[in-house]
């Protein structure tokens, strides 16, 4: 097990009622109020005017309209409102990107710069306003991490973003805001979220204490995903995707690992930029591809263990048949909640693919150290078997 060094500052409140801890919690920074929002979803649901009436007494500025791959546009915007107005405290309410907006509007608001800059070289992030967030989709984990992705599309970029700034003070996750995520949604998310624990567990050293947090995610996830879809009211099944979504993303499940590239995220950060697709419907379709990829007879057995540990599989002599079965099951399971399993279907072709993995070799900088060595042309390759 590698050595490591640990710390989550983000404070959270779980379950029915977290919404009883906005008030003491924002006004305990103060009362300059920058609410940050997606499109009408919060406000068709009331949560938009439950929010207002809590900071009734508060002094409250709008950056709404936040896209679901968030532009650098909106960080802009909302970094001169806070500018302008000398905002005290940020209050995200959404979803992942939402979330990831207002950490770099929270940094970009001490910075004199464009806020491109943060995202392009995140150690000029010195200070942020904080950030309380109150989620409403189970996703991207962005509650929970110091991380932000934000889109650029004058240079047809989507990049991340790590900086300890960057986490938010406070999260309240009330599983009963997740209620009315459409079915596509609620399957996307999860994909995310398994997604996230597939690039730390798929690495080249791992240890048994983060491999059963990192299959215990998973078989979460695929346990919880279906029932929230039949049922958008099952709290039990909402919970666990919200706690599993702040799990799997914040780093707990793979301490002591080695090097971890995220090479499935460094692709389909290339397909969104590209084209705006969900994020999770991306991560959805590489991921079968990537894991064929990464499959030989050195890792054979790291997907027989998978696929024993996560999907039930009975032990085989064969262990690239019984390997080649984990990845079907993978792939169904995302088939089975309602996701594309091609990129053609989505209007994607061959167009840009020499442009996307040539900007994700070089943003990423790390397929090198993947499980399995990853070349330019074998990047191109992977998108290729997708279309």
């Amino acid at each position: 097990m590698d050595n490591f060094s640990f710390c989550t500052p983000t404070q959270v409140h779980f379950g029915r009622g977290s919404l009883d801890h906005l008030y003491d919690e924002v006004t305990a920074v103060g009362k300059k109020v920058l609410l940050v929002y997606g499109g009408n979803s919060i406000k068709r649901s009331g949560l938009y005017d439950k929010v207002k009436d809590i900071l009734s007494d508060c002094e409250i500025y709008e950056q709404g309209g936040v896209e679901p791959n968030p532009r650098v546009t909106s960080v802009r915007a909302g970094a001169q409102l806070c500018k302008e107005h000398g905002i005290d405290v940020v209050l995200a309410v959404g979803g992942g990107s939402v979330l990831d907006c207002a950490k770099i509007i929270c940094a970009a608001a001490y910075y004199d710069g464009d806020a491109w800059d943060l995202v392009l070289d995140g150690t000029k992030i010195k200070k942020a306003l904080p950030l309380i967030t109150v989620l409403t989709l189970a996703a991207t984990g962005s509650e929970f991490d110091s991380a932000a992705v934000i889109t650029n599309l004058d240079t047809d970029e989507k990049l991340g973003v790590l900086n300890p700034h960057l986490y938010p003070r406070v999260s309240l996750l009330d599983p009963e805001l997740t209620f009315s995520v459409p079915a596509n949604q609620t399957a996307a998310g999860s994909a995310d979220i398994m997604s996230h624990i597939f690039e730390q567990y798929f690495a080249s050293e791992t240890n048994m204490v983060a491999d059963g947090m990192c299959e215990t995610v998973l078989r979460t996830v695929i346990a919880s995903c279906p029932r929230a879809i039949a049922n958008p009211s099952d709290y039990e099944a909402r919970s666990q995707l919200m706690w599993a979504s702040s799990l799997a993303c914040n780093g707990f499940c793979s301490l002591g690992n080695g090097v971890r590239p995220w090479p499935c995220h460094a692709m389909e950060h290339e397909l969104s930029a590209y084209y705006d697709i969900t994020h999770g419907v991306g991560l959805a379709i590489l991921t079968p591809r990537l894991m064929r990829f990464s499959l030989n007879e050195k890792t054979v057995e790291r997907y027989c263990h998978y696929g024993k540990a996560v999907f039930d599989l009975p032990e085989e002599s064969d262990r690239m048949a019984m390997a080649q079965k984990a990845i079907a099951k993978t792939e169904e399971f995302f088939k089975s909640i309602g996701l594309p399993d091609n990129l053609t279907v989505l209007g994607i072709d061959d167009k840009h693919i020499d442009d996307m993995a040539k900007h994700a070799f070089e943003h990423n900088g790390a397929f090198h150290l993947c499980m399995v060595p990853m070349t330019l042309e074998d990047i191109k390759r992977v998108y290729c078997e997708c279309l």
